[in-house]
């Protein structure tokens, strides 16, 4: 098997101690990987929450290669180029109303960054003194300095206490338990805070976690009682996952800021976005320059990035695109059931496309070795598995069969016979 052992590669989140190789992929389609030896995964993560349509979906692929015959990187200072003109005004017509300004950068983390800066930057152009940032029990915003405080202190963030800023937290909206969630945001926005950062519906690396459409839209009436911007972490949610294209949709609600990455492009290469009401733009715009957005990347608004992104807008307007989503979500449906009365398991839950449930075993949290078993376990089977400790999730990306879907979870049954309680 292609497995590489003799590397200078640093793999991300991976103690190499424990997990030396790491499989070699040659070639990617639809819903598969395949090794350079011909070993083939049915990558049921959308590796790592990213691909949406499907490996090298045709129509992504063409516009990043016509994009390359013509511009492939321009200073964003001063220039612009017709992909992002187009792409911003594009995102401007299909988000919510109201989100009428498009920040762009290279990742989920640095989208949220941008969006803790301009919501600091909004109160400080104001003349308030709010600074204080909310966010839920167990969130996960990614792993930059400004996201990793407003992430839950963890395994994660542990060796970087010294550099994180305080951040008001609220308890996570369990089920039966909601009312608690929301006096306590209620409580830390009466005492002016600045901004309250979620993830709408589903909590991704702190477990999987959902909650109801119903608590996302008190959630913002709240903040906007007090006056505290609400953001609205899209960028694992966004494009299809939840059911809907923006999680958002399903509580009727706008934030007023928006960050969108992963599935931006279909995918396939890096892009985010961060979006904002025109107040917030507004804050920032004066003749003294000191009231600029200071934030920037070396890439900010790639061209190739940006011709992805258009190209990933055209499949889900022109194509089945909504259709497959629909269908994957109730065949997700339809084969989680077996499990849901399964005693190996507990809290079989489902949010649109996604599937998670916990597996019965001693060990829990994100470090219980539980999960690397799985891990080897699955990959040996030819699933693309990566479980978050004894948390098995199926996120798989919107080209998948339920002949493949049965594979996954004829694979998940298998575990838990050898594995389970």
């Amino acid at each position: 098997m292609s497995i590489v052992t003799d590397s200078p590669v640093w793999r991300p989140f991976t103690q190499h101690a424990l997990q030396p190789g790491a499989y070699k992929i040659a070639h990617a389609e639809g819903a598969w990987l395949t090794a350079e030896d011909g070993t083939r995964f049915l990558d049921a993560i959308s590796s790592w929450w990213v691909i949406t349509h499907g490996h090298r979906r045709p129509e992504i692929m063409a516009a990043i290669r016509k994009q390359t015959e013509t511009l492939d990187q321009i200073i964003f200072a001063g220039f612009t180029h017709e992909p992002a003109e187009a792409l911003a005004r594009r995102l401007v017509e299909i988000t919510q109303p109201g989100l009428d300004y498009v920040f762009y950068s290279d990742s989920g983390s640095t989208s949220v960054e941008v969006a803790i800066k301009m919501a600091l930057g909004y109160w400080r152009h104001r003349g308030e003194t709010r600074a204080r940032v909310i966010a839920l029990e167990h969130a996960y915003h990614g792993d930059t300095v400004g996201t990793m405080s407003a992430g839950a202190r963890s395994v994660f963030n542990a060796p970087y206490e010294p550099l994180l800023f305080d951040v008001a937290r609220a308890p996570f909206p369990h089920a039966g338990a909601e009312q608690e969630t929301l006096d306590a945001l209620e409580k830390f926005c009466r005492e002016g805070a600045a901004a309250f950062i979620v993830e709408p519906l589903i909590l991704g690396a702190g477990g999987m976690l959902t909650y109801s459409a119903q608590v996302l839209r008190e959630m913002k009436r709240i903040c906007e009682t007090y006056g505290t911007l609400f953001i609205a972490d899209e960028v694992m949610t966004g494009f299809g996952r939840t059911g809907t294209l923006f999680a958002c949709e399903q509580a009727d609600i706008v934030p007023d800021i928006a960050c969108y990455s992963k599935g931006l492009t279909g995918g396939a290469v890096p892009l985010a976005v961060t979006m904002c009401k025109r107040e917030i733009y507004e804050a920032h715009y004066a003749r003294d320059r000191a009231r600029a957005f200071f934030h920037s990347s070396s890439y900010t608004a790639n061209p190739i990035g940006c011709a992805a992104a258009l190209a990933n807008l055209e499949v889900w307007e022109k194509t089945d695109a909504r259709a497959r989503v629909a269908n994957l979500c109730a065949m997700q449906a339809e084969r989680a059931a077996r499990f849901a009365q399964d005693s190996r398991f507990s809290s079989v839950r489902q949010l649109g496309t996604i599937v998670a449930l916990d597996m019965t075993v001693a060990q829990s949290g994100y470090l219980a070795t539980i999960s690397l078993d799985l891990m080897r376990f699955f990959n040996a089977r030819g699933l693309l598995l990566r479980p978050l400790g004894p948390t098995i999730y199926v996120l798989p990306p919107y080209c998948v069969t339920g002949e493949e879907l049965d594979l996954v979870h004829a694979g998940i049954d298998e575990a838990a016979r050898q594995f389970g309680g």
